[in-house]
């Protein structure tokens, strides 16, 4: 099967983290970091052979498990989205390999000081999710799949919207505190806004589902 020319060069994105590596290869020592408290301190370390598989793979890994699952979705929903799949595919696989960069500069600096910008990172994928969820039609794989969502083709359709508008606000929230708030601090203050736009959506969706069965 050819590949056109946005699929060769998302795959060839997808494997920048090995040559990045390779670049940084003969400068790593044996062991390094590969976690960090929360000040950004590392203390854990593994074999630099270790990054090899993580984070190096985390790209290519997620590219053909997005490219998979059309062909193992029963309805054949995924299909039916078109390009609205294909963009939030390479939006997934832009961010994982985005991630994964990152992750292999903060191992060859040996620590995390610089944590504003992984969070800058996280805030941006949030919100540009959040910008394709009200067109997400109903499947079992992309979206928010709650046993709500799933029965109730307009339970997906409002909880979608009302999620996607929430993902987005928080997504750019997420941002734009991270050049405000020190990161020790900041971490706290972005756990509570993933909990808030990951729940509130669930929980809606089970309240709008409740108020139809009663409709």
């Amino acid at each position: 099967m050819r590949l056109s020319i946005k699929e060769t060069l998302l795959l060839l994105f997808a494997c920048l983290p090995y040559f990045y590596l390779h670049s940084l290869w003969e400068k790593l020592p044996l062991q390094v970091p590969t976690h960090f408290d929360i000040n950004g301190v590392a203390n854990d370390w593994s074999s630099k052979y270790f990054l090899l598989f993580l984070p190096c793979s985390l790209g290519i890994i997620f590219y053909f498990i997005f490219k998979a699952l059309p062909y193992l979705d029963p309805k054949k929903k995924l299909e039916q989205m078109g390009n609205l799949y294909t963009k939030l595919r390479f939006i997934v696989c832009i961010f994982i390999t985005s991630l994964s960069l990152y992750i292999l500069s903060v191992t060859a600096s040996g620590d995390m000081k610089n944590m504003s910008l992984l969070f800058v990172l996280l805030g941006f994928f949030f919100a540009f999710l959040g910008n394709y969820f009200q067109a997400i039609r109903p499947n079992y794989f992309v979206g928010i799949r709650t046993p709500w969502t799933l029965e109730s083709e307009s339970v997906w359709r409002k909880t979608h919207l009302l999620g996607g508008r929430l993902w987005m606000i928080g997504g750019l929230l997420i941002s734009i505190l991270a050049f405000i708030i020190p990161a020790p601090i900041y971490s706290q203050i972005f756990f509570g806004i993933v909990a808030i736009i990951c729940i509130v959506p669930i929980g809606y969706s089970w309240l709008e589902f409740r108020k139809e069965k009663m409709e």
